[in-house]
This record gives structure tokens, C-alpha cells and sequence, in this order.
């Protein structure tokens, strides 16, 4: 019987085949398989249903204390993605913020913006998502909703992302895939799998792909590539060792976004999506390189108990570069006469940035232990762990000069500036993190869930030039508490109450007087009580939410060098209600979600006093995202899938005097898939904004200027794909 956790997170167009069984999920530990089952090939089982993001080992998410979304391989070639931005119309927690093509990618969660420093994992071990991560090696996304203070030493509340790569099959496995994306994106990859030796104990996974980046946007040409490598060797039914590797590069020009016309809010449906004002004859590509290695060994001590050890490092290289709207401001001064939007003639300062061979580092060592065990009649699941992480980050001086005047409509074509060169902040951060989790089985209907994760942390940052260093030290503990009730088989209701600790570093604009420096770790805190139902036609899960943060705030004018100060200044509340089912009825398939979110800021106690109790800048009130699913009777193999994204009104401005209305974005497609000789072949097409609905998706306020994102275009894709 598949889950509602498995079941619901199927393709943006709720595929019927696909939803039909659930993509397998990623290799687990030892220890993540069940005591009866000890040959060898339980080493590698794939248990779906399962998000190991949250940290519970095999515990089905239809039976955890907690919600995921889980988004397998199938699910994303279905959408045709290839970057997780384009996944969000998945789930309605999730959002967008300051997505755009040529950069790298944004994810809000519950109303929350991921911090892509600290919330992101890669099977389990923390990266640094300052890059373009791609997809085509990747087994599934795991997203946690929620604090995540028991799975990460430091992270901002709402949510956590982890990538699982892909591993070895048990069979082998031979695909190729071309696609093809408006206006003129095409790109090749292949998968394939292969085992040999004595029983088959080594395994390997080659994954490659290589695309040119030609989309509907003007002046954003590019390409990407990828090679990938996952191995293991199985040594006996208790033993396990994978190793994997990743390269790739993106490099494309990235496309910033528009703004407010002086007082006034541009109406979408007078703007070509399709403009890039990073267009000028000088602008340069971003480009964006990544080097992965890890190392995982999973040893079975015996039925119950086993050990893992995983080391990884991840080496970033990137060129930061663009032409970009920012205010309106005196050349010659650098004061601004308007700040934080443009000219309400729609023209505005052009900057050029350039901040060149960026090197970033993360290396990662846990060490765990997990087991059940019994005390009389109480069953017990512990797990216990240490983590030891570094963080370096490399950057040389930058370019960060006004260049000239630029208009709305892209047409405006000005020199380079005169190369002005700013110091920019390198950064080096070590964690010591020590965790222990106890599922506590009181009898078979109620289970008391405990967590505690302690945190030593130590960050420096220093100017380029040596000047300004800055560092501190700080011990934390994350707390988090549960209770889950069995009310029947199928159904589920439970309550958890948790902390979680995020950590700020000031923007390196010249505008901020502590700009680069670490701000103090910080608590937030959440309160969550949930009701799932899994059964073989129906799945739905209700859930309420309460999460409260420490806000930050720029005091100061803001409308020149050294004229800010960031500082922390009361809190954000977002408390809410999610929704999601999905229903499985003959040929026919419909899977829906839906947030309603009550964010409100408060208790502050400075200049920003009026804006207490008024809704955060970019999160939607009300989020309705659905999908409907039809296998064909009459053509085997034909499904026909639609899709629905339905988003209230967002904030501009902190005293909520601007916003942009809601939008509705409808989706189609369909595949067909046949056998033919030894080949099946499977064909997709799809378009997104069948509508061509014009409208702003996304208006987040970045370094303190207000940003507008319109909805792409109506755009067609469609992909061949070849299984040997």
C-alpha cells in the first residue's frame, strides 16, 4: 500500500503510472533494514515511504511525528526539472524566493527563506548551496517542514533540504535521455548501473549530462554539464562501502529583477517576461563549479544495533558577475535619492558586479550509532552521533560600481564602470555537534519521541585587506519533544514542540557599517500537532503549525556608505495550517495541498514599531497547488496530467502600503510510453503557464531593495527517453 508521504509528492502533474508505485528510495545503512532480514542484499534495500532528512532511520513518514515532502528521480524528470526552483509546485509549503535563471537557487518553506549556507544536506551531510546543484544524479529531494534544530546545529526555521544520490541498482540499468525546452535548451544524458564480482558485491553508477541553455528569457545563453560516479562494495551481509563523486559547472548570465515604479506597482500583464536587464555587451556569464566526494561505511554489529561512518568535502568554485537594477543613485555621491526601487519613469542605477574565483569549502565526518533495544514491556529506537564540520570561504576583492543609467524595457545601453574595487569578507566556521534521538514504543498505539542535539560553534570573518576580523564562540542545545498516538492502522495523530538556533552574517555592502560580521546565534522555537491517514485508495494529513523567530532590522538612513546598521529587533511569527490529500480512483488520479499562513511580525521595540502585527515582505497568505492524473483505457501507456498553482497577494513593503495580487498558473502534459523490441521508450511533453498568464511570482526584498520576478511564459518541453 503506498503512503500518503510516498504517494502525494508524485510529479507536478500527479502522473498516474508514476504515482502508481512510488520511485525507490535511497540506499540505507545497515541498520535502516529490518532484523529478519539479514542477506545480503538487504544492505542496499530501498524503503519507500521513508525521508531519512528527518532522522528516525526506517520509520515510515506516515508514521513520524513530523512532514516531508519526499520528490523521487521519475517525479523530477516528469517536471523536466533539472534545478530545485522548478520543483516547487509541488507541495504548497514551499516557495519561491528571488528564484531567476543563470543563479543559484532560493527555497521558503512555511513562509521562511532557507538559508542556503546552513540548510541544505547532501545525503544527511551539511553543503553549501552557493552554487548550482544539479539533479540528474540524484536519487530523490527530501524537504523537511519545520524546524530542523534536531538535524542541524545552526539553520533557519522552516525547513530543511536534503539530496540523496544515486546508487547502484540491484539490476542493470541502461538509460539515455534527450530533451528539449522553448526557446532553443537542449541537453543529453545517460544513467547507467552495472554489477559484477563474486555475488555481485561491487556495484557502479555512472550518471552524465550535458545541455545548452538557450531558454525564452533574452540574453541568457549558457550550458551545463555533469559526470557522476557511485560505487559500493558489499563485503558479506553486514558490511558496506559507498563511495561517490560529482563535477559539474553551469555558466550563464544570470536575469535580475524588476522593481516599484517610484510609489507605484508596474502592472505584469504591460511586462515582457522575457527581458534581461542584465544585458549589456559587457555583461559576463555566472559561472558555477562544484566538486563532490564522500565516503560512507555501514557496519551491522548484529540483528538490532550498527554503526555508520560518512565523511564528505565539497569544493566550490564561482564567478559572480552581473549588470543589475539597484535604486537611484548619484554617481558621483553614491547617495541614493531613491533607495530601495527605481525612478517612477522606469529608469534606475546600473551596477556592474564582479566578483571573481570565489572558492568555498565544506568537509563533514559523522560518526553514529543506532539500535533497538528493550526495557521491560517499553521498546526503545536510539540513535546517537557526533558531527565535526568546517566551512571556508575564499573571496578576493570585487567590483561593485555604478556603471550608468538603465530603463525598464532593457533597452538602455551604457560602458562598464570604471572598475572601482571593494574589499569583500572571507569567512571560516568549525562546528562540533553531538545528537541523541529515543523513540520510546510505549505500547503499540503510543509512542514519546526525544531529541537533543548540542552545538559548539566557532566562526571568524576578516576583510580582505585584514581588516575588521571579527569572531566568537558559542555553545548551544536544541532541544525537541513528541508524542504520536496509533489511533487505528491508518490513522495517526501527533503534537511536537522544538528549538532551533540560525546564525546571520551582515550583507558585504558598503551601506552597512558591520558589513560582513557574524551576527549572534539566535533561538526560534515551534510548536507543531498533526492528523495522517494512509490507506490503498485515500491519503490525506492535516497539520498546525506555530513558528517564532528573532527578527533582524537595518537601523539607519540606508542611503549611503556606512549609513546601517543590522541588528536584531523583535520577532516573526508564522503560524498556519497545511492540507494535503491525494485520491486514487480507476484510471484516475488527484493529489492537492493547500497553506494558509498567519505571518505577522511583533514585539519590536525600535524605530520599526508601526510595522508590529503587519504580514512579512513575500509570503502568500494562501497557497493552492493540485494535480490531476488520467491513464488512458483505451491507450495503454498514455497518461494525460494537468496542473494547478494558486498563490495570494505578497508584500512589497514592510508597512504593507504596496503588494502585488495573486496569481494562477495552470500546467498540462502528458506521456506515453511503449515497448518496443528490447527498448522501452518513453516520450513527455509538457508546458507550464498554458494560460500564458502574465504575472509577478515573487517579490523579495534583497539587501534591502525591492524586487520584482514575473511568471515565465508559457513554455513547452519534451523529452525522449530510451531504457535498454
Amino acid at each position: 500500500m503506498a503512503t500518503f508521504d510516498s504517494f502525494a509528492h508524485c510529479s507536478a502533474f500527479g502522473l498516474a503510472l508514476a504515482c502508481a508505485a512510488p520511485a525507490p528510495a535511497s540506499a540505507q545503512s545497515p541498520s535502516q533494514t529490518s532484523p529478519t532480514q539479514l542477506e545480503p542484499v538487504t544492505v542496499t534495500a530501498r524503503v519507500p515511504g521513508v525521508a531519512s532528512v528527518a532522522g528516525w532511520g526506517d520509520v515510515p513518514l506516515s508514521r513520524a511525528p513530523l512532514q516531508a515532502s519526499v520528490i523521487g528521480a521519475e517525479q523530477i524528470k516528469e517536471r523536466g526539472a533539472h534545478r530545485l526552483a522548478e520543483l516547487i509546485g509541488l507541495d504548497p509549503a514551499l516557495g519561491d524566493s528571488y528564484n531567476t535563471e543563470g543563479y543559484w537557487d532560493y527555497l521558503s518553506v512555511r513562509g521562511f527563506v532557507l538559508d542556503n549556507r546552513f540548510n541544505y544536506r547532501r545525503d544527511g551531510l551539511p553543503i553549501n548551496a552557493e552554487t548550482s546543484i544539479p539533479l540528474d544524479n540524484k536519487a530523490r529531494i527530501e524537504v523537511l517542514k519545520g524546524l530542523s534544530g534536531l538535524q542541524a546545529g545552526t539553520s533557519a526555521p522552516g525547513g530543511l533540504v536534503n539530496y540523496v544520490v544515486k546508487r547502484p541498482t540491484e539490476q542493470p540499468l541502461s538509460l539515455a535521455t534527450l530533451e528539449w525546452q522553448e526557446r532553443a535548451s537542449v541537453s543529453a544524458a545517460v544513467d547507467l548501473s552495472r554489477r559484477f564480482g563474486d555475488g555481485e558485491a561491487f556495484g557502479a553508477r555512472i550518471n552524465a549530462e550535458s545541455a545548452r541553455l538557450e531558454p525564452k528569457m533574452h540574453n541568457a545563453t549558457g550550458g551545463r554539464h555533469l559526470f557522476a560516479l557511485a560505487a559500493e562494495w558489499r563485503l558479506g551481509a553486514s558490511t558496506l562501502i559507498e563511495v561517490e563523486a560529482e563535477t559539474s559547472r553551469r555558466s550563464q548570465p544570470s536575469v535580475p529583477g524588476f522593481s516599484m515604479l517610484g510609489n507605484a506597482v508596474p502592472d505584469a500583464r504591460g511586462i515582457d517576461p522575457r527581458i534581461n536587464l542584465n544585458n549589456q555587451i559587457w555583461s559576463q556569464p555566472v559561472v558555477l563549479e562544484g566538486n563532490t566526494a564522500s565516503m560512507r561505511i555501514s557496519q551491522r554489529l548484529d540483528a538490532d544495533w550498527s554503526v555508520v561512518a560518512h565523511a564528505m568535502t565539497q569544493r566550490l568554485r564561482s564567478d559572480d558577475r552581473a549588470a543589475f537594477p539597484f535604486g537611484v543613485y548619484d554617481p558621483n555621491t553614491f547617495l541614493c535619492t531613491l533607495c530601495d526601487r527605481f525612478a517612477a519613469d522606469g529608469t534606475y542605477t546600473l551596477w556592474q558586479f564582479v566578483s571573481d574565483n570565489e572558492r568555498r569549502r565544506t568537509d563533514a565526518l559523522d560518526l553514529s550509532v543506532s539500535g533497538r533495544l528493550r526495557t521491560g514491556e517499553v521498546r526503545h529506537q536510539v540513535q546517537a552521533g557526533a558531527l565535526h564540520s568546517t566551512y571556508r570561504a575564499r573571496l578576493g576583492r570585487q567590483v561593485f560600481d555604478i556603471a550608468g543609467t538603465g530603463n525598464i524595457t532593457g533597452t538602455a545601453v551604457t560602458p562598464p564602470s570604471s572598475g572601482f574595487l571593494d574589499e569583500n569578507t572571507n569567512r571560516d566556521e568549525r562546528s562540533n555537534e553531538l545528537q541523541l534521538r529515543d523513540a520510546i514504543s510505549l505500547d503499540d498505539s503510543l509512542t514519546v519521541w526525544l531529541g537533543l542535539r548540542h552545538t559548539r560553534l566557532q566562526r571568524d570573518s576578516v576583510r580582505t585587506d585584514g581588516s575588521r576580523p571579527t569572531a566568537y564562540t558559542q555553545q548551544v542545545t536544541t532541544p525537541w519533544l513528541a508524542a504520536s498516538y496509533n489511533l487505528t492502522a491508518q490513522d495517526l495523530m501527533y503534537a511536537s514542540w522544538g528549538r532551533g538556533i540560525e546564525s546571520e552574517v551582515v550583507p558585504n555592502l558598503p551601506i552597512y557599517t558591520n558589513r560582513g560580521e557574524a551576527l549572534p546565534a539566535l533561538r526560534s522555537r515551534q510548536v507543531e500537532i498533526g492528523w495522517k491517514r494512509s490507506d490503498d485508495n485515500i491519503d490525506w494529513a492535516l497539520t498546525g503549525f506555530d513558528i517564532v523567530r528573532p527578527a533582524f532590522t537595518d537601523f539607519g538612513t540606508c542611503d549611503g556608505n556606512d549609513s546601517c546598521t543590522r541588528a536584531i529587533d523583535g520577532m516573526v511569527g508564522h503560524r498556519g495550517a497545511e492540507a494535503n490529500g491525494a485520491l486514487r480512483k480507476g484510471a484516475w488520479t488527484l493529489r492537492g495541498g493547500a497553506q494558509w499562513l498567519r505571518a505577522r511580525r511583533m514585539d519590536s521595540h525600535s524605530q520599526v514599531t508601526a510595522f508590529n502585527g503587519k504580514q512579512p515582505i513575500n509570503v502568500p497568505a494562501l497557497t493552492l497547488k493540485a494535480q490531476l492524473g488520467y491513464a488512458v483505457p483505451q491507450f495503454p501507456g498514455l497518461n494525460l496530467q494537468a496542473g494547478l498553482i494558486r498563490e495570494s497577494r505578497r508584500m512589497l513593503l514592510s508597512d504593507n502600503s504596496a503588494s502585488i495580487p495573486g496569481y494562477t498558473r495552470l500546467d498540462a502534459g502528458m506521456q506515453f510510453a511503449r515497448q518496443v523490441g528490447t527498448v522501452h521508450w518513453t516520450w513527455r511533453v509538457g508546458v507550464d503557464n498554458l494560460a500564458d498568464a502574465r504575472a509577478w511570482k515573487d517579490s523579495p526584498l534583497q539587501f534591502g531593495h525591492v524586487y520584482l520576478f514575473p511568471l515565465a511564459s508559457r513554455t513547452w518541453r519534451t523529452s525522449l527517453q530510451a531504457e535498454l
